[in-house]
């Protein structure tokens, strides 16, 4: 058996094994909208949908979700692999893959479809960690991993979604966005970085340009990694103590943690007024990071599993080509 074989065995076995989320799948358990989001109601140390099936303990519990992610991350990678390769397939073949492409062709072939992770969080929240369990499971071919910080002033000239349109993935591809459009109506509200009548306008704003991203094939999976106040002080404390992790910590994140409150508010509202049936936000409890990891694997192969994949068949004659490699 060739490793390619091999990979694609264990992929299947993966799929077998994956036990699936108890009472729902992740996008219900885990989804808010319709009405006013109260995130105080949200326990960030909860486990929605964590099967009877997981050991007891927090010890026993994070062993059986690491395990279960490794599971997870080997279904991801062969979903991602069918969704690139029926994107470059047709690319390869001149079929249309920009964004007004129609998106009804037959399975992996045609299609422009392209899935893109936003991840929101407060500081500690566990962004670059998410990405690194979850999403470095896939082939990094076919990723497109984009980080935002403040805009640059050619950027502010442009308007807040130009730098965004920018960086959305191609077809084929797994985007992920480490923040993203939603600092526009976060951080600039709560630093009154521009006016009151500009951030709240952009919530309209922000709603089109994702109501044209899902109708042009892209699925948007929109998580908002929760923490809680005490849990974010012992990872700030943690980055003070170990001096390998100095370089992620700013005197400014203790000017932020000291308007928590306004950040909450902040958050509510954007999960408010911009979790659309088309683009919902989801939730996920953050405090235990094997639990949000495990969440939001399964949050991505609910994604992939709707897009109905498949390997693109071959647009020539296979026989033919193994003739002529064995010299026939």
């Amino acid at each position: 058996m060739s490793g390619f074989d091999g990979a694609r065995s264990a992929a299947g076995r993966a799929v077998r094994d994956v036990v699936p989320p108890h009472g729902a799948a992740m996008r219900e358990l885990l989804r808010v909208g319709g009405g006013a989001v109260d995130l105080a109601a949200i326990d960030p140390r909860s486990t929605p949908g964590l099967p009877a099936v997981a050991a007891e303990g927090d010890g026993g519990r994070k062993a059986w979700a690491r395990e279960q992610v490794r599971l997870l991350g080997a279904a991801l990678g062969r979903q991602q692999e069918m969704l690139y390769a029926g994107a470059q397939a047709a690319a390869g073949r001149g079929a249309p893959t920009g964004a007004t492409a129609a998106a009804d062709a037959a399975p992996g072939r045609g299609r422009p479809d392209r899935v893109l992770l936003v991840l929101q969080a407060m500081d500690c929240g566990g962004k670059d960690g998410t990405i690194r369990r979850v999403a470095g499971a896939m082939n990094p071919l076919g990723l497109h991993i984009r980080s935002f910080g403040p805009p640059t002033p050619r950027e502010r000239r442009r308007g807040f979604l130009w730098r965004i349109r920018r960086a959305l993935p191609p077809p084929g591809y797994v985007g992920v966005f480490n923040r993203s459009h939603y600092e526009d109506v976060l951080i600039a509200r709560v630093e009154s970085l521009v006016s009151e009548a500009t951030w709240r306008a952009r919530y309209d704003q922000i709603n089109a340009f994702e109501r044209e991203l899902t109708g042009s094939g892209v699925r948007l999976v929109k998580v908002m990694l929760h923490i809680s106040y005490a849990e974010q002080g012992e990872r700030l404390l943690a980055r003070l103590t170990d001096p390998t992790k100095h370089w992620k910590y700013h005197p400014s994140d203790l000017d932020s943690r000291a308007r928590w409150g306004d950040y909450q508010a902040a958050y509510a509202e954007a999960l408010s007024r911009c979790g659309t049936d088309a683009a919902p936000w989801h939730v996920v409890p953050a405090d235990r990071k094997w639990y949000r990891d495990w969440a939001v694997a399964h949050l991505l192969r609910e994604t992939f599993d709707d897009l109905d994949l498949g390997y693109p068949p071959a647009d020539f004659d296979v026989a033919a080509e193994r003739r002529r490699l064995r010299g026939d």
